[in-house]
C-alpha cells in the first residue's frame, strides 16, 4: 500500500469562524440526519449502518489523521459486494449535493449579514459603486460606460455535464426548504418543515441519477433553460433595478444579455443540426413569453383600479377600447381590459413562433406583436397612466421588472452562438468552387492564393450554387446552418443570433470562408470592396477563436491582415462596428501548460487592443469585445470571475465582456436564485471596475521579461512531461476514467475529435474533467514549479535577487497574483495520496510508477515555489471560505473516490466482450457513472 498519509489541505479554522459558520453545520446535519433516515426506511438498518461506518471511517482519516481508521476504512471498501458498492456511492453522492444546497444557503446567509452590517463585498454592485465614487468616477461616467457596455455570460453544452433535470429541480425544492427554515420560529413551523424535506429527499433517493440512453442536444437545450426560469429571467431585472435606484436620472441600457451556445455549437458535434437549431430557437422563445404571458396574468390581478375611483390616461382608454374583452364585470376597470387584450395578442405571438398554446385564454388570441417593441409600447401606456395617475408606487413589484426582461430577452430569450470548426468550413467552400468549376482543388491552393480566389468571389454578386447539381451531405448540412439562421433573425429579430465563432483559426481564410458561406444565403448582403448600394453588409459577426499556444502567437497578425484586405473594415464598421474575437483558454491550456496559457493570452490581448486602438485612430468607431472560453477548472480559465476580470491587462475590458460558463459551474453559480444573482452583479462590477477605476502604472518592463522566462521554462517542462514523455498518454488513460467518461451518458458531444489516444485528439473539457476526478489537477498546475526553479537558477545572490522580483509581482501585479491564487487553490483541492491511488491502476506497474514520480516531484516543487513567492505555508490561508467547504465536504468525497477506483479496477479486469454478458458489470458500470456524479458535485468546479 502507498503512504496515505493526508496532507493538509487547508488553515486550522478560528473560533470566530467556527461561530459563524455553526448555522452551516447544523444545517449539514439535518440534512445528512434525514437522508440517513430515509436510507434506512428504504434500504434497511443493516445499509444504513454500513453507510454510516464508512462515514465515521472517512471523517477520522482525513480530520483526525488516524492511520488505523484509515486501513480498516480501505479494507472495509474492498469488501463490499456490487449492490452494496452502488448503495454507498449514491448515499454519497446524494449527501454531496446536499452539502452544496447547505453550503449555498450559507453564502446567502453570509451575504446577507454583511449587508446588514454595512460591510462591502467585493464583487457586490454596492461595493463597486462605492469604490468608484472615491475614485471620483461620476454617476454620469458609469451610465454612459453601461449605456456602451456588453456583458454576457455565455451557457454552453458540457460533455461532462453530470447533472439530470430530474436531480436539478428536486434540489431546487430543497434549496427552497432550507431557505424557509431561517424564518420558522415555531416547533410546529419547523417540524413541518422537516417533513417536507424527508419528502423531497425522498424523492432524491428514488430518482435515478444517471442517464440510462445517451443525452441529446435537444435534453442540453432543456436542462440550460431551467436556469431562466428560475434564475435569469427574474434577478437580471432585479439587478437592473439595484444599478438604476443608485443612478437615479440615467436610463440604462441593456447592457447585461445572455447567450448561449447549446443547439448552435456544432464543432465536434455531428448531433447538432438545422434541425437542433430550431429547436433551440423555438425552447428559447417559448421561454421568453410564457414568463411574459404569466406576469401579464399577474399584472391583470393587481390593476384592479376602477376608472370611477382613479383617473386614467386617454391612451390608456384607448388601449383598453382596442381590447376585445368586453365582460361587465371588467367595464370599469380599463387596465384589466387592456392587460387581456395584451395578453391575447402575446398568445398568438407564443403561437405563432413557437407553435404553442398559453395555458390560459380569458378572450380568444388577437393579433400577434411582431416585435417586442409593440408590447413594450403598450406596457409603457400602462406605465405612464399609472405615473400620471398617484398610483406610481404600483411600477416597481411587477411593470418594471417585467418592462426591463423584455428589453434584455425580446422575444428570442438569449443570443444563439453558432460555431463550427474551420476544415469543415473549408470542405464546403471547396465543394461549393470544385462544383461551380471555379477551382478544381481549394484545399491545395497556399493561403495567399485562397486569399485571391475568396476576396475575388465575394465580390462577385452571383451564388456559387449550382442549380440542380447534387452535394454532399456535409455540404447540405451546413448550409442548412446558415439557412436556419437567416430564418430566425426574420422570425425572432436580429438579436437572436449574431456571432459565428470559428474554431481552429488559423488563417485569414478561414474568416473568409465563412463570409462566402453568409453570402450564399444572404446574411452577408453586397460586394465586399464596393461601394453604394452594392456595399456589403453582414447581419452576423464573424469570430475567430484562437485555441492553441500558437494560434494564439498568431491572433494579432491574423487580424491585422484580415482588416488590411479591401472592403473588410467598411464591412464591420456598416454592420455594426463590433468585432469578437475569442480566446481558447482550455486548448491553449492543453497544449501548453498552465503559465503559458495564461501568459500567451495576456499577450494576444494586449496586442490585439493595441491593433485595433490604431483602426479606431484611423477610421473611427469600432469596438473591440474579447470572448473569454473559460472552463470550470482552473486548468482550463476557471476560478473566481472577478478578479479573472480585474487581472486583464489594462484598457482591454472597456465596458465589453463575453466569457463561457459550462458544466457543473453553472449548476453552482446560477441553481440558487440569490447566488446566481451574486454571480452577474460580480460580473458588472468587475466589468465596470477594470473600466472605470484607474489602472495605476504600466507594468513594469522586468515584469513582463519575467514572465516571458516563465513562461518558456513552464512550457518546456509541461510540454516535456506530457508530449514527450513516453508512454504518457497510456498513464493518462489508466490513471483516470477518462475511459468511463467516454461510455457516460452526460454530453451529446463525444470526448476525442479523433478515434484515437493522442492527446492533441482529445477534447480539452474531458481532458481537464478527467485529471479532476482522479484529484490530480495536472492541468492546473503541471510545469508552474520548473518554471520558477529554472528562473531563480542555482545561485545563491540570484536566487536571492529573483526571489524578491517574484514576491513583488506577487504584491503589485494583479495578472500575476491572480494567477497564483488560482494555483493556491487548485493545489488545495489536489490530493496525492488519491491520486496515487488511480495510477495504480495503470497496466504496465512500471510505466506508472515511473510518470507518476515525475508528477509528484513536479507538484511537490510547485507547491514549494508557491509558497516561498507567496510566504504563506498552507493552502487557502487568504481564502476561508474555500478553506471551510473543504473541510466539510472533503471527508464525504473520498470514499466516493476509493471505491471508483475498486470498480473501475473490476471493470476493466474483464474483456469487453464478456462484460456485455455479465449481470454484475452492469452494477459495476453504474456505480462508477454514479461515482463520476457525486465526485464532481463535490468538487463542484472539475469541468
Amino acid at each position: 500500500m502507498p503512504n496515505r498519509r493526508p496532507r493538509p489541505a487547508a488553515r486550522a479554522p478560528r473560533a470566530a469562524d467556527t461561530d459563524k459558520n455553526q448555522p452551516l453545520v447544523e444545517d449539514i446535519r439535518l440534512l445528512g440526519r434525514i437522508l440517513g433516515e430515509v436510507i434506512r426506511e428504504q434500504e434497511g438498518r443493516a445499509a444504513y449502518e454500513l453507510i454510516e461506518q464508512v462515514r465515521q471511517l472517512s471523517v477520522a482519516y482525513r480530520l483526525k489523521r488516524d492511520a488505523q481508521a484509515g486501513k480498516r476504512f480501505d479494507k472495509l471498501l474492498k469488501s463490499l459486494s456490487g449492490e452494496q458498492t452502488v448503495s454507498v456511492i449514491r448515499a454519497f453522492s446524494y449527501f454531496s449535493h446536499l452539502a452544496n444546497i447547505a453550503e449555498d444557503r450559507h453564502h446567502v446567509r453570509r451575504r446577507e449579514v454583511h449587508e446588514r452590517a454595512g460591510s462591502l463585498q467585493p464583487g457586490s454592485l454596492d461595493g463597486c459603486l462605492v469604490r468608484l465614487h472615491e475614485a471620483g468616477v461620476t454617476p454620469e461616467a458609469i451610465a454612459r460606460t453601461l449605456q456602451q457596455g456588453y456583458v454576457s455570460p455565455v451557457l454552453t453544452a458540457h460533455p461532462t455535464e453530470v447533472q439530470r433535470k430530474s436531480i436539478l429541480d428536486a434540489q431546487r425544492a430543497i434549496a427552497e426548504l432550507v431557505e424557509q427554515r431561517d424564518a420558522l420560529h415555531t416547533e410546529r413551523e419547523r417540524k413541518a418543515n422537516e417533513d417536507l424535506l424527508r419528502a423531497r429527499i425522498t424523492q432524491l433517493w428514488q430518482t435515478r441519477m444517471v442517464r440510462y440512453s445517451k443525452l441529446t442536444v435537444e435534453d442540453e437545450i432543456d436542462n440550460s433553460l431551467s436556469y431562466y426560469r428560475s434564475t435569469f429571467l427574474r434577478q437580471i431585472p432585479a439587478l437592473y433595478a439595484h444599478l438604476e435606484s443608485a443612478l437615479p436620472g440615467h436610463e440604462l441600457n441593456s447592457f447585461l444579455r445572455m447567450g448561449q451556445w447549446i443547439g448552435g455549437d456544432r464543432d465536434g458535434n455531428p448531433n447538432v443540426t438545422a434541425q437542433t437549431l430550431s429547436y433551440a430557437l423555438r425552447s428559447q422563445s417559448e421561454v421568453a413569453l410564457r414568463h411574459y404571458l404569466t406576469e401579464l396574468h399577474e399584472l391583470g390581478a393587481e390593476l384592479s383600479i376602477s376608472a370611477r375611483l382613479a383617473q386614467v390616461s386617454p391612451q390608456l382608454l384607448a388601449l383598453a377600447e382596442r381590447s376585445p374583452d368586453r365582460s361587465p364585470h371588467r367595464s370599469d376597470e380599463p387596465y384589466r381590459r387592456a392587460l387581456t387584450g395584451m395578453y391575447a395578442r402575446l398568445a398568438a405571438t407564443l403561437h405563432e413562433l413557437t407553435g404553442t398554446e398559453a395555458l390560459r385564454h380569458a378572450v380568444a388570441p388577437q393579433d400577434p406583436y411582431t416585435q417586442p417593441e409593440e408590447l413594450l409600447a403598450d406596457l409603457r401606456t400602462i406605465a405612464d397612466s399609472l405615473r400620471g395617475h398617484h398610483a406610481q408606487a404600483l411600477l416597481a413589484p411587477r411593470l418594471l421588472p417585467l418592462m426591463r426582461a423584455i428589453k434584455v430577452f425580446g422575444f428570442h430569450l438569449a443570443t444563439l452562438d453558432l460555431r463550427q470548426s474551420s476544415d469543415q468550413h473549408e470542405a464546403v467552400v471547396a465543394e461549393l468552387l470544385a462544383t461551380a468549376r471555379l477551382c478544381p482543388d481549394y484545399s491545395a491552393l497556399n493561403e495567399t492564393q485562397r486569399r485571391e480566389l475568396l476576396v475575388g468571389v465575394l465580390n462577385d454578386a452571383r451564388p456559387l450554387r449550382v442549380m440542380g447539381a447534387t452535394y454532399s451531405e456535409h455540404t447540405r448540412s451546413e448550409l442548412a446552418i446558415f439557412e436556419g439562421a437567416q430564418e430566425a433573425l426574420r422570425r425572432f429579430g436580429k438579436a437572436a443570433i449574431r456571432h459565428y465563432i470559428i474554431s481552429h483559426t488559423e488563417e485569414v481564410s478561414d474568416l473568409l470562408e465563412v463570409l462566402l458561406l453568409c453570402k450564399e444565403v444572404g446574411l452577408l448582403q453586397g460586394e465586399l470592396d464596393s461601394q453604394g448600394e452594392r456595399a456589403a453588409k453582414s447581419a452576423l459577426i464573424v469570430v475567430p477563436l484562437f485555441e492553441t499556444i500558437g494560434d494564439l502567437r498568431r491572433a494579432p497578425a491574423i487580424m491585422s491582415e484580415f482588416y488590411a484586405l479591401p472592403g473588410v473594415l467598411d464591412m464591420v464598421l456598416r454592420s455594426g462596428a463590433e468585432q469578437d474575437v475569442m480566446l481558447g483558454y482550455s486548448d491553449s491550456n492543453k497544449d501548453g501548460g498552465m503559465f503559458t496559457s495564461n501568459w500567451e493570452l495576456y499577450r494576444a490581448e494586449v496586442a490585439l487592443v493595441r491593433l485595433f486602438d490604431e483602426l479606431k485612430q484611423q477610421h473611427g468607431a469600432l469596438t473591440l469585445r474579447l470572448f473569454h472560453g473559460r472552463g470550470g477548472t482552473v486548468g482550463r480559465g476557471g476560478g473566481p470571475s472577478y478578479q479573472a476580470i480585474l487581472a486583464q491587462p489594462p484598457g482591454t475590458v472597456n465596458g465589453q465582456i463575453r466569457l463561457t460558463e459550462q458544466g457543473e459551474v453553472i449548476a453552482s453559480k446560477y441553481a440558487h436564485p440569490e447566488i446566481g444573482r451574486r454571480n452577474l452583479e460580480t460580473l458588472v462590477a468587475a466589468t465596470l471596475e477594470a473600466t472605470l477605476l484607474p489602472q495605476g502604472k504600466a507594468v513594469p518592463a522586468s515584469f513582463l521579461q519575467t514572465a516571458q522566462q516563465l513562461s518558456d521554462a513552464s512550457f518546456a517542462a509541461y510540454r516535456r512531461l506530457v508530449y514527450e514523455t513516453p508512454g504518457f498518454a497510456d498513464f493518462f488513460f489508466g490513471a483516470t476514467p477518462i475511459r468511463e467518461i467516454a461510455e457516460l451518458n452526460i454530453g451529446s458531444r463525444p470526448a476525442s475529435r479523433k478515434a484515437t489516444r493522442a492527446i492533441e485528439d482529445l477534447r480539452a473539457i474531458p481532458w481537464g474533467f478527467s485529471w479532476g476526478q482522479s484529484r490530480l489537477a495536472l492541468p492546473g498546475w503541471c510545469g508552474f514549479g520548473s518554471g520558477i526553479e529554472a528562473f531563480l537558477g542555482q545561485d545563491a545572490g540570484e536566487r536571492e535577487h529573483g526571489l524578491k522580483l517574484l514576491r513583488r509581482m506577487y504584491r503589485q501585479w494583479p495578472f500575476f497574483s491572480t494567477l497564483l491564487s488560482n494555483l493556491d487553490m487548485v493545489l488545495a483541492k489536489t490530493d496525492m495520496s488519491l491520486a496515487q491511488r488511480y495510477a495504480d491502476l495503470v497496466e504496465d506497474k512500471k510505466l506508472g510508477k515511473r510518470i507518476f514520480a515525475a508528477i509528484k516531484a513536479e507538484f511537490e516543487l510547485t507547491q514549494s515555489t508557491l509558497s516561498l513567492i507567496t510566504g504563506e505555508a498552507q493552502r487557502l490561508s487568504h481564502n476561508p471560505a474555500l478553506a471551510r467547504s473543504i473541510e466539510h465536504r472533503f471527508p464525504y468525497i473520498d470514499p466516493l473516490h476509493h471505491l471508483q477506483v475498486e470498480l473501475m479496477r473490476r471493470y476493466r479486469a474483464m474483456p469487453a466482450a464478456q462484460r456485455e454478458q455479465e449481470p454484475s458489470m452492469e452494477r459495476v458500470q453504474r456505480g462508477i457513472h454514479l461515482s463520476i456524479n457525486g465526485i464532481a458535485a463535490g468538487l463542484r468546479n472539475t469541468g
